[in-house]
C-alpha cells in the first residue's frame, strides 16, 4: 500500500503509526520489560538479599552473601544503563528508519507530491515518536525514582553517579528527544539509512560522553573549610580537595593530611605554609539545580537540531 493511499485514507498520523508500528511495539515492550525488571528486583530480589543479610548477622563471626548482593546490583546496573543510554537506540532508529530510509527509497518524495507538504510530513514524523517517548520515559522515571529511593540500603551508588543522576528526572527524556531530532537531521542530510544511523549514533555518544563529565560545572559548587572539608559525607559530590596557604591561595596538596600524629600534621602545615583544608563540593541539595540545567542544555541542542532539520528540508524540497 503506497504512502499516498494510506495518507488519504487515515491521515498522516495514522500512516506514521502504521509504517513504524514494529518500532512502537518494541518501545512498548522495552518499557514494560524495564518496569517489570525494577518491580522484580524490588519485590523479589531485594527481600532475598535482606533475608540473607539478616541470616548472616546471626552467624558467629558473620558472613557475606556475595551471590545475593551481586544478583541485585547486577540487575540494577543493567536497568541503570539501559534507561540512561536508550537515547542511543532512538538516534540510530530515527536516522536509519524515520527519515533516512524513506528518503533513500523515495517514499517521502512520493508523499510530498500528493496531499502532504514536506513540513507537515516531518512535523508528524517527529511528533508521533516524541509522544511515545514522552509517555514511556515518564513511566520509567517515576518507577525508577521509587525503586532507587526504596532500596537505598542495597545500592552502592550515590545521587551524583552518572546513571542515577540522569535517570531520576527529565534529563533522560531530554536526551531521547534530542536523539530523535539528531537522528532525523542525519537522515535528511545524508538521505541514506546506514550512514545516517552511524552519524546520529556517533553524535549522541559524543555529546552524551562530553556532558557526563561537564555537568557538575552547570551550577556553582559549595566551598567547605576546616573540619567540614575533612569529614565530607558520602552524599557530597567532591570536586576539589586541597590546602589553603597563608596568602589565601588554594593548592592541590594533601601531603600533610596523611600524617601519623598531630605533631607531624602541625609541623607539615607550618613548613608548607598551610593554614587550612578546603573542599569544593556539590551537596545533595544541588541535585535538582544541576539536573534541570543539564536538561536545559540537552533540550537546547534538541531545538537546534529540529530547527536545522526543518531548514534543510525546506531547501531540499524546493
Amino acid at each position: 500500500m503506497s504512502t499516498g493511499t494510506v495518507t488519504a485514507r487515515g491521515g498522516m498520523t495514522w500512516t506514521v503509526g502504521r509504517v513504524h508500528r514494529p518500532a512502537l511495539l518494541i518501545w512498548s515492550a522495552y518499557v514494560l520489560l524495564m518496569v517489570g525488571g525494577m518491580l522484580w528486583l524490588h519485590y523479589v530480589t531485594g527481600p532475598e538479599v535482606r533475608a540473607e543479610e539478616a541470616a548472616c548477622r546471626k552467624v558467629e563471626g558473620g558472613c557475606i552473601d556475595f551471590e545475593s548482593a551481586f544478583g541485585y546490583s547486577l540487575g540494577m546496573s543493567w536497568v541503570d544503563a539501559l534507561i540512561a543510554y536508550s537515547s542511543y537506540a532512538v538516534a540510530a532508529w530515527a536516522g536509519a528508519s524515520l527519515t533516512g530510509r524513506e528518503l533513500e527509497r523515495g517514499t517521502a518524495q512520493l508523499a510530498w507530491t500528493q496531499s502532504v507538504t514536506p513540513v507537515r510530513w516531518l512535523t508528524v514524523k517527529l511528533a508521533v515518536p516524541a509522544v511515545a517517548l514522552t509517555a514511556g520515559i515518564t513511566v520509567l522515571v517515576l518507577v525508577y525514582r521509587w525503586a532507587w529511593s526504596s532500596d537505598r540500603d542495597l545500592r552502592g551508588d550515590e545521587w551524583y553517579y552518572t546513571d542515577p543522576f540522569l535517570n531520576r528526572g527529565p534529563a533522560v527524556l531530554a536526551y531521547a528527544l534530542c536523539a530523535l531530532a539528531v537522528g532525523a537531521l542525519a537522515g535528511l542530510a545524508l538521505r541514506r539509512a546506514l550512514p545516517a544511523l552511524a552519524v546520529a549514533l556517533g553524535c549522541m555518544v559524543a555529546f552524551h560522553a562530553w556532558l557526563d563529565v561537564r555537568y557538575d560545572e552547570l551550577w556553582t559548587s559549595t566551598t567547605l573549610t576546616g573540619t567540614a572539608a575533612g569529614r565530607l559525607p558520602m552524599t557530597a559530590d567532591q570536586l576539589e580537595l586541597g590546602a589553603i596557604t597563608r596568602s589565601g591561595t588554594r593548592v592541590n596538596d594533601l601531603t600533610c593530611f596523611g600524617g601519623d600524629s598531630d605533631v607531624d600534621y602541625t609541623r607539615c602545615m607550618s613548613e608548607k605554609g598551610f593554614t587550612d583544608l578546603y573542599a569544593e563540593v556539590h551537596p545533595a541539595s544541588h541535585f535538582w539545580p544541576l539536573h534541570l540545567m543539564m536538561t536545559g542544555v540537552v533540550l537546547a541542542v534538541a531545538v537546534l537540531a529540529t530547527a536545522a532539520a526543518f531548514w534543510l528540508l525546506r531547501r531540499r524540497a524546493r
